[in-house]
């Protein structure tokens, strides 16, 4: 029998929650810990709508990358995505910045996404660095990420630097640009305001914002794999969360 403590000390020994910033709430944020675990459902963050399907499906828990509880909760309102957790008697386990600075983690899984070789974590950082298989121009790698990640709207800046080694670090990572760039030839992120970008245009760095979205779902996703052979008598589904922010 798989419990939610299962999952949760597995998760913790890849990515241990204690590593995670001061600033976030990771960990086990409703439920049981004694709880057995039959059917779980994956996502990015635990949305209404996602609740609601796990709710459908029966599922005994969600494995969340954004935390479902982040700052103080005043009020629970019927309908709400914790109100429907808590209804549905399924326990939450999110794992987020732990999860992010994890060696087998979300950058890391972004770099193998990426086609990336040789990958290492940057210590101190989110930040996973590997090299192509051959050098390339921005504009080409942008095209090639935007393809691989299924960007729409990618932004990236105009420079004439050839590209060879890349830095990853998806989601909310632009305050890691100057580590990024003193490792790679290129900074792979997915939010970067746009005078960021501009200051970035202007040093002649090779930089691309590729959307928190695109840049951390499916490369959270890729957990699914692992604990589906860890814990065989479980069944992991997706939460099937698109993205809410939609481009042309």
């Amino acid at each position: 029998m798989t419990t939610v403590k299962n999952i949760y000390d597995y998760i913790n020994s890849i990515a241990p929650f204690e590593t995670q910033e001061e600033w976030d709430n990771a960990g086990f944020l409703i439920g049981e810990f004694r709880k057995e675990v039959k059917r779980a459902v994956l996502c990015l963050d635990v949305t209404k709508a996602v609740a609601e399907y796990a709710g459908d499906v029966g599922a005994d828990l969600i494995i969340s990358h954004h935390p479902v509880i982040f700052g103080g909760i005043k009020s629970v309102e019927k309908g709400s995505a914790v109100y429907t957790c808590i209804e549905n008697d399924i326990a939450v386990i999110s794992a987020h910045t732990n999860f992010d600075a994890a060696e087998s983690g979300i950058n890391y899984n972004l770099a193998l996404r990426l086609g990336l070789k040789d990958i290492r974590q940057i210590d101190g950082s989110f930040l996973a660095v590997g090299n192509l298989d051959y050098e390339m121009s921005i504009d080409d790698f942008a095209q090639l990420v935007s393809d691989t990640l299924d960007v729409s709207g990618l932004r990236y800046t105009d420079t004439e630097k050839p590209v060879s080694m890349v830095a990853v670090g998806g989601g909310a990572c632009e305050e890691y640009t100057e580590l990024a760039m003193q490792h790679a030839d290129c900074f792979v992120t997915g939010d970067m305001k746009y005078h960021a970008m501009l200051e970035c245009a202007e040093k002649g760095y090779a930089v691309i914002s590729a959307g928190h979205y695109e840049t951390e779902h499916d490369s959270f996703m890729m957990l699914m794999d692992k604990l589906k052979v860890l814990f065989a008598d479980v069944e992991f589904l997706s939460g099937n969360q698109k993205n809410p922010v939609l481009a042309v």
